[in-house]
């Protein structure tokens, strides 16, 4: 915690002490207040702090030449940027750290989204003259690398992707490279350090990718090491927003963009063959993904020639073969989670059919009616038995109508998700059902004393119903999600490439 009073203590003896090292870094009294832990305290510090130095002293750098300001942009707070940039101007102007860059490049680097975004609104005053091709060319690979896009970084007060304001920072800066270079710079450029246009298809950026196809179509040509272009790396990595671009390519230009293999001879249907990691970490569930997996397969065979499904690559393996191989294992841990949703509804059933006669009470000896007959509660306990078993019945052969069906691709695709939306619902509903038989039963034996007993087992009754209703709600969701999906995600409507209106989704 920074103390104002006691520190104007010491500078009124020894004004001198404000251009001074305190710390292990060399970095002044300034340097140490902006790395401070935020508070309006400390806040207040920096202004009386700023208050008695002079403007070159707040241009004084540690040992790693970082300035006061520098270290705040890359880890402080823009309250503390804005009481600097009302003294020095000159502070956005001076590079710091081993590798030199500008302070908004360094708050982009550190993903500081709040400093980035306030250096953004008055980036335009860093003149030409500082912006070399280096810095452009960092400023851009830190924007692809930190994703400050889903951050919120240029004025975008809305979730993540939903952009709009959110290309302001690349547009100023792609803006000024294609202002300044000529076509081979600017190729240059994406060529180093990393290939910019490939890092940003393989982390799905869809807004970056577009906004540079937009200024230089061709690019769309280009291809990385292993001779592959953007839309066959976006099918590796399973970015739609990125492949569906290929929808708005023409004709010929296609046509040498599917007809491409890379150095294994393997075409665009290949690489859908192979699975995929990212997708992978998106899909919650085996069957889900084998299902996205095969969508995929059908929509990108349907973009090839028909030939090309009986060319092989460098291993002997066509495409169809190559994705049997590798969803081969995504088959059977759909197989074992479904196997295990019919064992638990069996259960179910098993325990609701022996429920049924076994009244809570027992039977009069007489006429063989439930002593309890004129209870409400024995009419509850018989509709919620009835209810759980029928439910837990109907999930069972849902269940099993998936192991049995036929291998047929557009079932596969379209009513797997279904099935398996109605499996989990019928399942979760036999579940709450039994809860309530078993409730029930307990409102029967005690409703004549300790009314309490009934009330509380009923209470804990609810929590495995809500637990299970929890847990599942994210699976059922993926379920409608994908079901819903599979009718929309390829051939968009909206075009992307050549409608600067367009929203970017991904």
């Amino acid at each position: 915690m920074c103390d104002w009073e006691m520190a104007n203590i010491i500078f009124n003896k020894r004004p001198d002490l404000v251009r001074f090292s305190l710390s292990e870094n060399l970095g002044t009294a300034l340097h140490v207040a902006v790395n401070a832990k935020w508070s309006k305290k400390n806040v207040n510090f920096v202004k009386n702090l700023v208050d008695i130095m002079t403007v070159d002293d707040l241009e004084l750098k540690n040992k790693h030449s970082n300035t006061a300001f520098w270290e705040a942009a890359a880890f402080g707070d823009k309250e503390v940027l804005k009481i600097l940039m009302a003294r020095n101007h000159n502070l956005l102007n001076i590079r710091g750290s081993d590798d030199g860059l500008f302070p908004l490049t360094a708050s982009i680097s550190k993903r500081n989204a709040k400093s980035a975004r306030y250096l953004y609104s008055i980036s335009e005053k860093m003149s030409d003259k500082h912006w070399t091709n280096r810095d452009k060319d960092l400023t851009l690979l830190y924007c692809v690398k930190s994703r400050l896009f889903a951050l919120r970084l240029c004025c975008m007060e809305v979730q993540p992707l939903q952009y709009g304001g959110a290309l302001k920072l690349l547009k100023i800066i792609w803006g000024h490279a294609t202002r300044t270079m000529d076509i081979g710079e600017i190729e240059d450029m994406l060529r180093r350090p990393s290939k910019l246009l490939f890092i940003a298809t393989e982390r799905g950026i869809t807004e970056f990718v577009v906004e540079l196809l937009r200024t230089y179509p061709h690019l769309m040509l280009d291809k990385n090491d292993d001779g592959l272009t953007i839309f066959h790396v976006a099918i590796m990595h399973r970015r739609l927003g990125i492949y569906n671009l290929l929808y708005e390519v023409g004709g010929s230009s296609r046509s040498k963009i599917v007809e491409l293999k890379d150095k294994s001879d393997n075409q665009m249907c290949h690489l859908i063959g192979k699975t995929s990691k990212d997708m992978a970490a998106r899909m919650s569930r085996a069957s889900l993904l084998l299902q996205r997996e095969v969508l995929w397969f059908n929509n990108v065979g349907n973009m090839v020639s028909p030939y090309m499904w009986e060319e092989k690559n460098k291993d002997g393996q066509t495409a169809l073969e190559l994705f049997l191989e590798q969803t081969e294992d995504q088959v059977s841990k759909g197989l074992i989670w479904t196997k295990d949703c019919m064992v638990v509804a069996t259960l179910i059933i098993t325990v609701a059919f022996a429920v049924a006669f076994t009244v809570p009470g027992g039977y009069k000896g007489d006429n063989g009616l439930p002593f309890f007959i004129h209870q409400r509660a024995l009419l509850v306990f018989a509709i919620a038995d009835a209810m759980s078993l029928f439910s837990s019945t109907t999930s069972l052969l849902v269940f099993l109508s998936i192991l049995t069906s036929p291998r047929d691709q557009h079932d596969f695709v379209y009513l797997l998700p279904r099935k398996l939306m109605i499996g989990i619902l019928t399942l979760f509903i036999s579940v709450a059902a039994m809860m309530v038989t078993f409730s029930a039963s307990f409102f029967m034996l005690y409703h004549k004393g300790l009314k309490w007993v009934p009330i509380l087992i009923t209470a804990l009754a609810t929590v495995p119903v809500i637990v299970y209703a929890i847990l599942q709600f994210p699976l059922f969701m993926d379920m409608f999600r994908t079901m819903y999906d599979s009718h929309y995600l390829f051939n968009p409507k909206k075009g992307m490439l050549y409608n600067t209106k367009a929203e970017v989704n991904l």
